[in-house]
């Protein structure tokens, strides 16, 4: 059974990292690997309990308590995967989120050093002990590499600064100014640290906005190359909905403050994502549902970049949009704006906005013929038969938003996969 049970333990662990070298290798989104993790934790699982019954049947199935330097352990290790087991099912996991993450950490500790007990208590396991080193190793590693990727963007000539704003519809703005450039693309996500709100956790965000800024404070005059990037910082900017836990408190802090704004200390580590490339497609739907706008806004900026630039394929772009209300278009406003004052916007870039719950009719009107408001909800297959009439080239169809609105859309592209080439990337960020 050890020749099964540890070799698991290794993908496993690598799995759960976020400095995965097999993210870039594969080229999957962070729900695929997560899914995979928690598929190699159910082996394991089997596994260890399989390996511990068999332990007991040879015996005539007698239990006797363990105990010793060599059951002990093992048996601790056997119970802390079957905990890990039990507290990550989807109910618990998503209902408390902040204790699961806190206990599957020490469970997981607790599973690896019985682990390492057990083997070390018998000179025949000693050739397995690798594999508990690995673990640990690779523990190490991404813990290790998390902190240089946190220091590198926040400590350099000028100092980050984190600026939270409170929006309609539970939410904040929040805008930090990074001490040194940052590698963003679009689809990318961060995890940040917000000591004053949370001090000990770290949530994931999608990035919604990114831009250079010139460090206006800096009296250096630049003369070189290295000078000029040392004077630039990068602009990172989330939207972030209050729900529970840490968004809750941010953005109660965030309406409390004077003018519903503040600053406070945050620290960000990534980008991580961004692994999808529209920029081979002649035509790119994209759908979101509430705060999902925020995957696809910087795929929008990059491709009427792009196609006022000649570098992309796109000729065609719509943009659908699900919101509650009105008010929910401040969340993106000066993005949004200067987006549709971009060269050749015109002519790539349409937008239908759908307001599910208008407080009067009065509230819908269309700025444009290029920018639409409508209320109820997107007919998703009335919508994209009339782009597969005007499709220019292969078509992707991607989607960010509640599960019946990422259901809606899989389904209507599934229905029409036999008219034209369409592929469907779903941006689920799910634990």
């Amino acid at each position: 059974m050890p020749l099964t049970l540890h070799p698991f333990q290794v993908p496993l662990f690598l799995l759960a990292g976020r400095n995965n070298p097999l993210i870039p290798l594969l080229n999957i989104s962070f729900d695929t690997y997560n899914l995979i993790h928690r598929w190699f934790g159910r082996i394991v699982i089997l596994e260890a309990l399989a390996h511990t019954l068999a332990h007991y049947g040879k015996n005539g199935w007698v239990f006797t308590p363990p105990a010793g330097n060599f059951i002990l352990p093992g048996f601790i290790a056997t119970c802390s995967f079957v905990f890990l087991g039990i507290q990550a099912s989807s109910p618990l996991r998503h209902a408390f989120y902040e204790i699961f993450k806190a206990l599957h950490i020490l469970a997981a500790t607790a599973a690896v050093v019985g682990l390492y007990y057990h083997l070390s208590a018998s000179p025949g396991l000693f050739k397995w002990l690798c594999y508990v080193y690995g673990v640990i190793a690779i523990w190490s590693f991404d813990r290790t590499y998390r902190i240089w990727r946190v220091l590198r963007s926040h400590v350099g000539g000028s100092r980050s600064r984190t600026i939270v704003e409170a929006l309609p519809g539970n939410a904040v703005r929040l805008t930090m100014t990074l001490a040194r450039p940052w590698n963003a693309a679009p689809g990318q996500h961060a995890y940040l640290y917000m000591p004053a709100i949370s001090y000990w956790q770290s949530h994931p965000f999608s990035v919604a906005w990114y831009d250079g800024v010139e460090d206006v404070k800096s009296d250096r005059l630049a003369t070189t190359n290295q000078d000029l990037l040392a004077m630039q910082q990068q602009r990172v900017s989330f939207i972030i909905r209050g729900r529970t836990g840490m968004t809750d408190s941010l953005y109660k802090k965030a309406v409390a403050a004077p003018g519903g704004r503040f600053e406070t200390s945050c620290f960000a580590e990534g980008p991580y994502g961004g692994h999808h490339s529209f920029d081979s497609y002649g035509t790119v739907v994209l759908f979101a549902g509430g705060v999902g706008i925020t995957h696809p806004v910087p795929y929008i900026k990059h491709l009427v970049e792009g196609y006022s630039e000649g570098t992309v394929a796109t000729r065609r772009i719509l943009l659908v949009w699900t919101i509650q209300t009105p008010e929910h278009l401040e969340w993106i406003r000066p993005w949004m704006t200067e987006i549709l004052g971009m060269d050749k916007r015109r002519d790539v870039l349409r937008i239908m906005l759908f307001v599910s719950q208008p407080r009067s009719t009065k509230e819908i009107h269309s700025p444009s013929s290029t920018v639409q408001m409508f209320p109820g909800r997107p007919n998703i297959n009335t919508l994209l038969g009339m782009e597969q009439e005007h499709q220019v080239g292969a078509m992707a169809v991607t989607v960010c938003g509640p599960g019946a609105l990422s259901d809606e859309v899989r389904l209507a592209v599934r229905n029409r996969q036999d008219r034209s080439h369409i592929d469907f990337i779903e941006e689920a960020f799910t634990w």
